[in-house]
């Protein structure tokens, strides 16, 4: 009986033992303490806004054309007899300079048949002006009163000098086609495309070659219509002569692996915007594009050369100039406030480039204008200023967006 009991008593006494010593255990532990840890504020990057001058420039690009071009046709018939050196595809002439000639000869005998029906036209005149004279002389010494037209030979006459003007008429035309026979050019200029050569025949009209005039070039620009508000646009109404001198261009162009340049005025703007991609064309014009200039080895500015092209804008005083990273969305930026706090504020943007923004307006001279990403900025939220510049950083100016 003994022996049951302590097999009862000594199970439940371990168990309350052990369950004594956890509880102490557990009492004696040392304390932990939770702490939240702190996220320190985010670390940014600065700059001092500050004000200046800016000079605003448009960017557009297009191809060299022709100023004048000109299909040179045959005013006669004929064979090519003669062409000049200067003839053939890329060569210069200047105005009144023979480039073709055709046969003389057929007109050289027709001058020789109107200068005689000319002669013979003139002294028939001259015989009739005398019978006339004669008639009235002889109606005086026998007649009484005034002769009637047939007396005095008025028809006579009449027909004797439209026969003549006919003649002289036939004359001068006889000439002109001799002189037409040697194809001139009308201005100084190129040959674009040589469509004859000596032996060929051609017919009154047919094309003999392409040419283009050579004073000046053109480049027409495409350029949104907004665009124009950063340069003296040249606007032309009607019934009105434009005194505009044109807005300075300058043009860069790759040619056998060097950049070259040269300089233009922008003269005007064609009538239509297009409703789909509200481009404006402008028309910038080079003098003597294919002259040497001050660069002897730039070659000439040739028609289709593919060129990039600057134009002159605007001075714009008291702008701030920012990185376009700066800026949040179109028209607002981050300051960092004396408290070391952000502040969103909103801008006026005079005008979105590249990879800067010029504002005009929202910010004033000596705030600082935080310059770093952050993912998810909260205004009034606490940073840290890592580097602060005092003056605008350098940005490369770009095309406007």
């Amino acid at each position: 009986m003994m022996n049951q009991t302590m097999k009862i008593i000594l199970p439940v006494g371990i168990l309350i033992g052990s369950v004594l010593i956890a509880a102490v255990l557990v009492n004696s532990r040392p304390k932990v303490e939770t702490r939240v840890p702190e996220i320190p504020p985010p670390l940014v990057r600065v700059m001092t806004a500050d004000t200046e001058t800016v000079q605003l420039a448009v960017f557009s690009q297009g191809a060299v054309m022709p100023r004048t071009e000109s299909g040179l046709s045959a005013e006669v018939a004929g064979q090519v007899v003669y062409v000049s050196p200067a003839f053939a595809s890329g060569g210069f002439f200047e105005k009144n300079n023979l480039l073709v000639q055709l046969d003389q000869r057929d007109a050289e005998l027709a001058v020789i048949r109107a200068a005689a029906d000319t002669a013979r036209d003139a002294t028939t005149l001259r015989i009739e002006e005398e019978e006339a004279r004669v008639a009235l002389q002889e109606w005086q010494a026998l007649g009484d009163g005034n002769p009637n037209a047939l007396v005095s030979r008025i028809p006579q006459l009449a027909q004797a000098r439209a026969r003549i003007e006919a003649s002289r008429a036939a004359l001068r035309q006889a000439e002109l086609n001799l002189e037409r026979t040697g194809i001139r050019a009308p201005y100084a200029g190129r040959v674009r495309q040589k469509l004859v050569d000596v032996g060929q025949f051609v017919n009154r009209g047919n094309q003999v070659a392409t040419i283009y005039a050579v004073d000046y070039a053109e480049v027409r620009l495409p350029l949104p219509d907004d665009q124009l508000a950063y340069f003296s646009a040249p606007m032309h109404f009607r019934g009105e002569q434009s005194s505009f001198r044109g807005t300075d261009v300058t043009l860069n162009a790759r040619f056998a692996g060097e950049r070259y340049q040269w300089t233009g005025r922008l003269v005007r703007l064609e009538g239509e915007i297009d409703p789909q991609s509200r481009m404006v064309i402008a028309g910038a014009r080079i003098q003597n594009p294919y002259g040497r200039g001050n660069n002897p080895s730039r070659p000439p500015l040739s028609v289709g050369m593919f060129v990039e092209a600057e134009i002159s804008g605007h001075k714009i005083e008291n702008v701030i100039v920012i990185p376009r990273a700066a800026m949040r969305g179109y028209d607002q930026v981050l300051v960092v406030d004396s408290e070391e706090r952000l502040r969103f504020r909103t801008v006026d943007v005079l005008r979105m480039e590249s990879n800067r923004a010029i504002i005009k307006g929202g910010i004033q001279k000596g705030e600082r204008i935080c310059l770093s990403a952050l993912d998810t900025p909260i205004d009034g939220m606490l940073v840290r200023v890592f580097q602060e510049e005092s003056t605008t950083p350098t940005v490369q100016e770009g095309a406007a967006q």
